[in-house]
């Protein structure tokens, strides 16, 4: 989140940061920087996921959100949401997908022995991770990489990818 709002040019404007966990650090940061924040934790919807996101949707709109950019939400999306922002939701993903979609995806990379790793920004889909790609930036695989010493590596280019491919999305859109 804060190298999409470092990285923000003339293609996009961060306007809001939104998060279902009241005690995320970014919502400060942001606040920090005058941009408008929300939290809107889920655990008061209890099992309704999508009671969740339609609240999530109405803050959305309510702010005239045009794109969305996930960035760090760990929680899998209901197709409503899913469909109500087609094509203008955003993600970002540490591998090459479609490689290693889900969690754990380091370790994956280097038990499987792959020369490289790297980050995907796609579209989101309902499909966990299966939505198409717009960019990707790879990483070398070093000799005594652990999944943590990779995972910091792929950060680095996640850091610098998600900005670039974002503007460019949002470009394309005017």
């Amino acid at each position: 989140m804060r190298a999409l709002v470092e990285g923000a040019g003339d293609a996009y404007a961060v306007t809001l940061v939104l998060s279902n966990k009241s005690e995320a650090p970014g919502l400060a940061w942001a606040a920090g920087r005058s941009i408008a924040t929300l939290a809107l934790p889920h655990a008061p919807f209890g099992k309704d996921r999508e009671a969740h996101e339609r609240a999530l949707d109405a803050a959305l709109r309510a702010h005239h959100i045009e794109v969305v950019a996930l960035a760090g939400y760990m929680r899998v999306l209901t197709p409503w949401l899913v469909g109500r922002w087609s094509g203008r939701m955003l993600n970002i993903h540490p591998s090459l997908l479609p490689k290693y979609p889900g969690l754990n995806t380091h370790r994956r990379a280097l038990d499987a022995g792959d020369p490289e790793a790297g980050c995907t920004v796609h579209l989101v889909s309902e499909g966990v991770d299966e939505g198409p790609a717009l960019d990707q930036a790879r990483v070398p695989v070093l000799d005594g990489d652990t999944p943590e010493t990779l995972a910091a590596r792929v950060l680095e280019a996640e850091h610098r990818l998600y900005p670039q491919a974002l503007g460019r999305f949002c470009a394309g859109l005017g």
